[in-house]
């Protein structure tokens, strides 16, 4: 299992910092889900240990290495990325993105060796892509082209898996599909970092929750450690009561009303 870790980072995209003096691990061989309102910093708290932004200050690492010491191809091999705004390539089949994932295991660009070949059609497989392995990414719903970039992420193969927003553009039945796939994923031995916006799903899915506010992160650990209607209050400004989810067991919201002050 590796260990993805940010320390006293400040992140942002020009002189004021989106996150601040933020000290970040999340647990090996688990799903942490990174919640929060809408811009307090998660996806580019994500981004920056996907290596896509670099911290103003700070390290972030992996296995006690810094991102700075480590080749973009090194990198790649442990640390997969799925961003939440995906391009369409243009002329570019299902099974050609799919492949693209070993790109950081070959030695030459599109050549696949057998072990590449066989990565390929599982993780086809694995997202129920293989009759539309010959389609262009262009001819395919939202949907379909988000199970595509995450066969993408699967064939990649790193033992980090970084989803931002993953469930957007899927129906309920591939939602609850791919959460299952997040934790079997973990039960394979990987860690996964995601952002997700449904905060029962993420009580109910992820071993482990990150609540950030204001670019800082304010609250860290298993979900029934960290929901509760004072966070809720202070991060979401809602009043809930909380109660135990009737098939995991899990906290789960009953939003009451808001209590943000109207303008």
């Amino acid at each position: 299992m590796s260990i993805i870790k940010a320390d006293g980072v400040d992140i942002g995209y020009g002189a004021t910092p989106i996150v601040r003096n933020l000290s970040f691990t999340p647990p090996a061989g688990q799903v942490t889900a990174l919640i929060g309102p809408n811009g307090c910093g998660k996806s580019t708290l994500l981004k920056a240990l996907a290596r896509i932004i670099t911290p103003q200050c700070g390290t972030v690492s992996l296995d006690g290495q810094p991102y700075a010491q480590l080749s973009s191809r090194g990198l790649a091999q442990h640390v997969a990325f799925l961003p939440q705004v995906l391009p369409i390539p243009e002329g570019v089949s299902v099974a050609q993105l799919v492949a693209y994932g070993r790109s950081p295991h070959n030695s030459f660009w599109g050549r696949l060796s057998g072990t590449d070949r066989n990565a390929v059609e599982q993780a086809l497989q694995r997202m129920g892509l293989e009759s539309l392995a010959d389609t262009a990414l262009a001819d395919l719903s939202g949907g379909q082209r988000q199970r595509a970039w995450l066969a993408m992420v699967l064939a990649q193969d790193t033992p980090v898996v970084l989803l931002d927003e993953p469930t957007t553009y899927l129906d309920i039945s591939h939602q609850v599909e791919l959460l299952d796939l997040m934790r079997q994923l973990a039960a394979e031995g990987k860690t996964v970092v995601t952002v997700l916006h449904d905060i029962n799903q993420a009580c109910r899915y992820a071993d482990h929750l990150a609540v950030m506010h204001q670019g800082r992160l304010v609250a860290d650990g298993p979900p029934g450690q960290v929901v509760d209607a004072q966070l809720m209050q202070q991060v979401f400004e809602v009043q809930v009561q909380i109660v135990r989810e009737p098939v995991a067991g899990t906290p789960m919201c009953v939003v009451e009303k808001s209590t943000r002050a109207s303008t």
